[in-house]
C-alpha cells in the first residue's frame, strides 16, 4: 500500500493488490485549523508570551492604580486623566509581547524548517495563512479583553474617591476596554503576517517594533508641519490610530475611534495580503 498526495491536496491511499481500499482524507480547513490548534498547545513560547501579555496588563494597571496620588504632580501615573488611562497604561508594552507571539507563530515555522512538512500537508498554502491568522486572533482577542477588564476592575478599589475614578457604567469605558482587546489581537494578527512575509523571527521583530513604536520618533526628522497630517494615520499608540482607539478622551488632532480601527485595519490588511502573495508565489 502506498499514500499519495493528489492535485487538489487530499492524501490518498493506493492498496496493494487484493487488500480493501483505505478511505481518502480531505484536506478541509476544519482539519488545518485544528493542527495548528495543536501546535498552539505544543509550543512552550505561545503559553509564555500570552502569559507575559497578561501579566503585563492586569500588573502594571493595578500597580498604577495602587500608587496613582493626585497630589503627586511627578509621580509614575501623574499624567493619567482617567481611570481608563491608568488601566491601560501597560498595553504599549502587551503589544510587544503579543506581537511578537504572531511573529514566532509563522516566520518560527521557517527558522525550524517545520513549514515545509506544513505546506506538503496542505499544497494549497493560504489555508495554512488563514487558519494561524484566525487563530490567534481569537486567543489574543480573548486573553487581552479579559486582561483589559481585569486591569481596570482590579484598580478601581483604589481610585475610588479620586478625580479620576470612573466605573464599567460610565460613558465610554466599555468601548475603550474592548477596543483594547481589538487593538492587541490586530497586533498579534499584523505580527503573524509580517512573519510570513520575512520569513525571519529576527527581521519580523524588527519591522514590528519599527512600525508600532519607532515611526513616531522618524516623524521628528519630518518638517514639523507634516507631523500633525501623517501622526494620526500611524498603527500605533503615540498620537496614532492605535491611541486613539483606546482612548476615553481624544486629543486634538487625533482620529475618532472609529475612523482610527478602519486606518488600524488597512495596515493589518496591507500585511496580511503582502504574506498571502509571498506564500502563494514564492517558494517555500
Amino acid at each position: 500500500m502506498s499514500t499519495t498526495l493528489t492535485a487538489n491536496g487530499d492524501v490518498a491511499t493506493t492498496p496493494a493488490s487484493g487488500s480493501a481500499a483505505t478511505p481518502r482524507y480531505k484536506v478541509t480547513f476544519a482539519r488545518v485549523l485544528r493542527a495548528e490548534w495543536a501546535k498552539f498547545l505544543s509550543l512552550r513560547s505561545t503559553w509564555i508570551t500570552l502569559g507575559v501579555s497578561l501579566l503585563l496588563l492586569v500588573g502594571i494597571g493595578i500597580m498604577s492604580a495602587y500608587r496613582y496620588n493626585p497630589a503627586d504632580t511627578h509621580g509614575p501615573a501623574a499624567d493619567a486623566k482617567d481611570a481608563v488611562a491608568l488601566a491601560l497604561r501597560s498595553v504599549e508594552l502587551a503589544q510587544l509581547a503579543v506581537g511578537v507571539l504572531g511573529v514566532l507563530a509563522t516566520a518560527g515555522e521557517y527558522t525550524t524548517g517545520m513549514i515545509r512538512s506544513t505546506l506538503t500537508a496542505v499544497p494549497k498554502r493560504l489555508p495554512v495563512l488563514w487558519s494561524k491568522l484566525g487563530l490567534y486572533f481569537v486567543v489574543v482577542i480573548v486573553v487581552s479583553t479579559a486582561g483589559a477588564f481585569a486591569s481596570f476592575l482590579g484598580g478601581e478599589g483604589f481610585l475610588s474617591g479620586k478625580p479620576i475614578a470612573l466605573t464599567l457604567s460610565s460613558a465610554g469605558v466599555l468601548r475603550c476596554l474592548f477596543e483594547a482587546g481589538f487593538y492587541l489581537a490586530l497586533v498579534a494578527v499584523f505580527g503573524a503576517a509580517l512573519g510570513m512575509l520575512v520569513r525571519s523571527v529576527a527581521g519580523g521583530i524588527s519591522l514590528l517594533v519599527g512600525t508600532f513604536m519607532l515611526l513616531p520618533i522618524f516623524l521628528d526628522i519630518l518638517p514639523s508641519s507634516w507631523k500633525p497630517n501623517v501622526s494620526p494615520y500611524l498603527p500605533g499608540l503615540e498620537g496614532g490610530a492605535g491611541g486613539s482607539m483606546i482612548s476615553l478622551h481624544q486629543a486634538s488632532g487625533t482620529l475618532t475611534p472609529g475612523n482610527a480601527t478602519w486606518v488600524l485595519l488597512v495596515w493589518v490588511a496591507v500585511a496580511v495580503l503582502g504574506a498571502a502573495y509571498r506564500l502563494k508565489r514564492t517558494d517555500s
